[in-house]
């Protein structure tokens, strides 16, 4: 359940094909962990380059629990999708450790538009949820460890 977490969503525009029914995944996964419209706000940048300074804005706010990036880079004929890619990484990984607030890194790295569809909804499900999920997980984790300094061990 969400405990109360107040969470943030930053969705590229580029490939929207992909990106909508990622978010509308995050947000299948609000509704079902009782995470409603005031428990989470939702900015939207040009591409998945973009997710890090914004996740990172909102982040240093104080105002939310977990930001979630939610983007699609798919490799073309030219070496793009390497740069594009691998500064969504690194971006979204400093700014979340860099401020400490987890950001939770739902870009999808796919080859081809196919696979993207797959993880999209798709035959292989939805990494949006996925990274739904994930940012409940982590909020929580650090809500409990500035309360309490400490955690218990999975319950597998």
């Amino acid at each position: 359940m969400s405990n109360g977490l107040k969470l943030a969503v930053v969705v590229a525009n580029f490939n929207s094909l992909i990106t909508k029914p990622l978010y509308e995944g995050v947000l299948d996964h609000f509704e079902a962990h009782g995470i409603v419209g005031e428990d989470y706000d939702t900015a939207y940048v040009p591409g998945s380059f973009e997710l890090p300074v914004v996740a990172k804005r909102m982040a240093e706010t104080g105002k939310y629990d977990a930001v979630i990036c939610i983007g699609a880079v798919i490799r073309g004929a030219t070496t793009h999708y390497e740069a594009v890619a691998n500064s969504a990484a690194n971006g979204i990984l400093s700014a979340s450790t860099s401020i400490g607030v987890p950001i939770i890194f739902g870009v999808l790295t796919c080859d081809t538009m196919e696979q993207a569809l797959d993880r999209a909804g798709g035959k292989l499900g939805n990494k949006g949820g996925e990274a739904a999920a994930t940012a409940i997980e982590m909020g929580n984790l650090m809500k409990k460890l500035g309360s309490e300094g400490k955690v218990t061990a999975p319950t597998w």
